[in-house]
């Protein structure tokens, strides 16, 4: 593969709801465009099914207009990067099958993106807008001091709608998974409580906002424990929020009207509370002091101000709001690095719903 000075990738992201394209010059993003389905709304929750077909409606233009506001003809491009899984099986051929016939007909290389890696590796995108000069110092070791970005090895939080997880990240392309969730995720836990509650779908947002109006320590909710100190499980932390809610509404039918802030409050605080306390144990346990958090689910306001409070003695990476949800630049940073490292397909990889972060 000939050296260049830049290297361009158009990155798709499908796995789930959003319809996702960027592309990326070197590790800086010239665009990033993300087609929502409001569609979902009504079902209280994602309906594969509608999912895809509304993918293959938003793909061709989210794509153009991706191209178009970096402002680079699709012949510049050095190769396409796309989300092989874990996700929707239907959103993801969409992703896929459009890559690969993209990548074909410019006849450049593809790269498949495992979706959990990408949201840990979004730490790495260049939020300067500008080319790093130290970028192969970079790219050998992993340090990045000089744009504060975290140092290898480090440990991640990932947490969103389908997935919760504590990573140990030793290299771009080295991850071990130290405890997950054993049934729900942390964002299930969220938008389940959420629903309990008769908000709108997704929840987790809702209960964020009426949350900073309430006192959180005014209903107190169980933590459930794992064999494996550092799993998770939310499911009995959410029949317990149903039994409380169902049993207040018995003696006042309006408790969660009069009450709603407070109620809140008190679910993500414990909510909360229960990822702090794995963080700590895990920090005990490896020694690592340095810790990253991804996935949706870090765009909630409570959990980057607990994870930012100096008292637990660790240093703390937080992406950008437009980096933790579902998007495009974070397959494009892991499609950049796996192009500079040679690590591209034979445009024959396949969309799989079932993918582990260290695969």
């Amino acid at each position: 593969m000939k050296e260049k000075k830049d290297i361009y990738i158009l990155a798709i992201e499908s796995s789930c709801d959003d319809t996702s394209a960027a592309v990326m010059k070197n590790d800086i993003v010239l665009s990033n465009i993300v087609a929502n389905q409001e569609i979902h709304q009504k079902y209280g929750g994602v309906v594969p099914e509608l999912a895809s077909r509304a993918h293959q409606q938003n793909i061709v233009p989210v794509v153009q207009q991706a191209l178009k506001q970096a402002n680079i003809d699709k012949s510049k491009l050095d190769a396409i990067a796309f989300t092989r899984g874990p996700g929707l099986m239907g959103s993801l051929l969409v992703g896929t099958s459009f890559a690969t016939s993209m990548a074909q007909a410019l006849d450049i290389p593809l790269i498949d993106v495992n979706h959990m890696q990408a949201h840990i590796l979004a730490h790495f995108i260049n939020k300067n807008q500008e080319p790093r000069a130290e970028s192969k110092e970079i790219l050998a070791n992993g340090s990045d001091k000089a744009t504060n970005k975290p140092i290898f090895p480090f440990i991640c939080l990932t947490i969103s709608g389908g997935h919760t997880q504590i990573v140990k990240v030793s290299s771009y392309f080295n991850f071990e998974v130290l405890g997950e969730t054993l049934d729900d995720a942390v964002g299930e836990a969220f938008d389940k409580s959420a629903k309990i509650l008769g908000l709108q779908y997704p929840g987790g947002p809702l209960i964020d906002k009426f949350a900073k109006k309430g006192n959180p320590n005014a209903y107190p909710f169980p933590k459930p424990r794992t064999k494996n100190k550092l799993d998770f499980s939310f499911s009995g932390f959410k029949t317990a929020v149903l039994r409380f809610i169902q049993n207040n509404m018995k003696e006042n039918p309006k408790f969660i009207e009069e009450n709603l802030p407070d109620i809140c409050a008190s679910i993500q605080n414990g909510i909360v509370s229960i990822l702090i306390d794995k963080l700590k144990t895990t920090v005990k346990e490896t020694g690592i002091n340095q810790i990253a958090i991804a996935g949706g689910v870090s765009a909630n306001s409570e959990i980057r101000k607990r994870l930012t409070e100096n008292r637990y003695g660790w240093k703390t990476f937080i992406p950008p709001f437009e980096y933790t949800t579902d998007n495009a630049a974070m397959i494009g940073i892991v499609g950049y690095l796996k192009f500079k490292n040679g690590f591209v397909n034979d445009n024959q990889k396949l969309a799989t719903s079932r993918l582990k972060v260290s695969d």
